[in-house]
């Protein structure tokens, strides 16, 4: 209750302003963007604890150092080594089918640095599983941090991955030169 008070304190002072509800679904794959820089993440934490949402996701393994790791992983984070991270998607698949509550954040661009499109990793693991999408927002221009939309996907990826670009068209990101473009790669 404590943390709680202090992060919704903490989005109040800096003036962040807190859009939205908690996800309310047992099961979901929970999208965060734009991700440009790491700012994103304390504020993105900070509306995660302030709205009491307990979402899993992951962090660069280089983070984890003591204290900070032990802090990171009570707030819900997974290690990840990017060097040596294997299949992230089978390994949330296998997360999602082996817990009865099971929310994923993720950042569809995998990184906060330029890419030349998103990863639609986020999808795969939403179709494989059966669960929705959640789309969270962070915008720096409105000073506005929260959850949007939550849609089932389809399976037409097309038609999907447009509803997601049609709703992240709005957010401002913090630096807007390591903006990614709401493009996806080819199908294979």
């Amino acid at each position: 209750m404590i943390a709680k008070k202090l992060a919704r304190g903490l989005l109040k002072i800096t003036g962040w302003e807190m859009v939205g509800d908690a996800p309310a679904v047992d099961k979901a794959v929970l999208i965060i963007a734009p991700h440009t820089s790491n700012w994103d993440g304390l504020w993105v934490l900070a509306y995660k604890i302030a709205m009491g949402i307990e979402a899993r996701f992951f962090a660069k393994h280089t983070l984890f150092w003591w204290p900070l790791g032990n802090i990171l992983r009570h707030m819900g984070a997974i290690p990840v080594n990017r060097e040596k991270s294997g299949d992230l998607v089978q390994y949330a698949i296998e997360s999602f089918n082996t817990h009865d509550r099971f929310l994923l954040g993720l950042a569809p661009e995998g990184t906060r640095k330029w890419m030349p499109y998103w990863r639609t990793g986020f999808y795969r693991i939403a179709m494989e599983v059966g669960v929705p999408i959640v789309l969270g927002f962070i915008d720096y221009q409105e000073k506005r941090i929260g959850i949007g939309a939550t849609f089932v996907p389809s399976g037409i990826l097309e038609q999907d991955l447009d509803l997601v670009r049609k709703f992240y068209a709005a957010f401002t990101p913090r630096h807007a030169k390591n903006l990614s473009p709401i493009e996806f790669p080819p199908a294979s």
